[in-house]
């Protein structure tokens, strides 16, 4: 039987949980908080998916940050990623260990010591950037793999998505100042929680050939609130390695949410959509003689997290072995946030040095 730990008791740990019980899986889930396992056995996990699961174990995270599992999922706000996966890396090496996404905040502080860490172990480390999962992304790849439409011309990412609905699924928080995510240092705002869209650009940006990002020009609308400091737009030109250019936008205040990527090509487009319609994903399509094409994925939100453990059964059964959620991207992808951040401030273009490594050296 596959076992997972799950530290943090939050809206994501309940999402995993539910997940890793449908897998089959045996969960154990944690979190420093005696209050948030209250909520997670009497409001949250019943309010979701109709009861408690009984079979589900909650205990103190730091009582059993020394148990083993063979999957450990980091759940907890981004600030406190880094130093939790030390310890576990330290104590109770696990098959595979997933941290949520954003990684860390912009400072980067840790990134290298981490993929160093993941190097010398050889076990799967990941990051839960599981929209690269999804059927919509694999319908995206396989219109990228007919490679019908000539030249690429231009790729976009948006997650413009206002940030009521997480505060829906936090009812414990009055606002943003109450936690992570209203500091963009601490991984908030929409530079950070919102990263889904340039970590997707990067995904596709990879599965055109196009390399990494190498060059990021970034305007970040920072915004104050009481003691809540954060970035509530993100618009980011990008560059990558082979010449592809494109933007990634990410907000915290668009409503209602537009979250999308599209490919251009010299003869034709696709459009790549979460939630477009009613419950579903989808991909669009279109140029030369074919017309105008849409394929629909329905899906729930907890589907998004049972793709993301089937995928990591996987990985453990040893049929994946390059995962679009690998560590390496999702520290791509701090790398991108990182620039970003540098460029507004320093109203620049900044340009990535990958043979620098993850560490702010990188960025010139």
């Amino acid at each position: 039987m596959t076992t997972i730990k799950i530290i943090g008791a939050g809206s994501i740990g309940n999402h995993i949980a539910h997940a890793a019980r449908e897998q089959g899986w045996d969960v154990l889930l944690t979190d420093a908080d005696p209050d948030a396992l209250r909520r997670t056995r009497e409001e949250i996990y019943p309010g979701r998916y109709g009861e408690w699961d009984t079979a589900i174990e909650l205990a103190g995270s730091r009582d059993t940050i020394d148990e083993t599992a063979d999957v450990v999922f980091i759940g907890t706000p981004p600030d406190s990623h880094l130093p939790l996966a030390r310890e576990v890396l330290d104590q109770a090496p696990p098959r595979a260990l997933i941290i949520e996404k954003p990684l860390c905040g912009p400072d980067l502080d840790g990134c290298a010591e981490l993929w160093r860490n993941a190097v010398e172990s050889g076990m799967f480390l990941g990051v839960g950037y599981n929209h690269a999962l999804g059927r919509n992304t694999s319908a995206m790849e396989a219109l990228i793999d007919q490679r019908s439409h000539g030249e690429v011309r231009t790729l976009s990412a948006k997650t413009r998505e206002h940030w009521g609905g997480i505060f829906a699924a936090h009812p414990w928080l009055s606002g943003p100042a109450e936690s992570y995510l209203g500091f963009s240092s601490r991984g908030g705002g929409a530079c950070g929680e919102h990263s889904h869209a340039i970590n997707i650009w990067q995904h596709f940006a990879h599965a055109l050939g196009a390399g990494r990002v190498h060059e990021v020009n970034a305007m970040l609308d920072m915004c104050r609130d009481g003691e809540a400091y954060y970035d509530q737009l993100a618009v980011l030109a990008l560059r990558t390695e082979q010449g592809l250019a494109g933007e990634v936008i990410q907000d915290v205040v668009t409503a209602p949410t537009e979250k999308m990527a599209r490919i251009q090509w010299g003869d034709g487009f696709a459009e790549w959509h979460v939630n477009y319609d009613n419950g579903a994903d989808a991909v669009i399509s279109g140029g030369g003689d074919e017309g105008r094409q849409t394929q629909l994925f329905e899906k729930t939100r907890a589907d998004d997290f049972k793709v993301e453990i089937e995928h990591l059964a996987q990985i453990l059964e040893g049929a994946i072995t390059d995962s679009p959620i690998s560590l390496e991207r999702g520290l791509d992808t701090m790398m991108v946030i990182a620039a970003a951040f540098r460029s507004s401030q320093e109203k620049r273009t900044v340009a990535i040095d990958w043979n620098a490594g993850y560490r702010p050296e990188a960025l010139q």
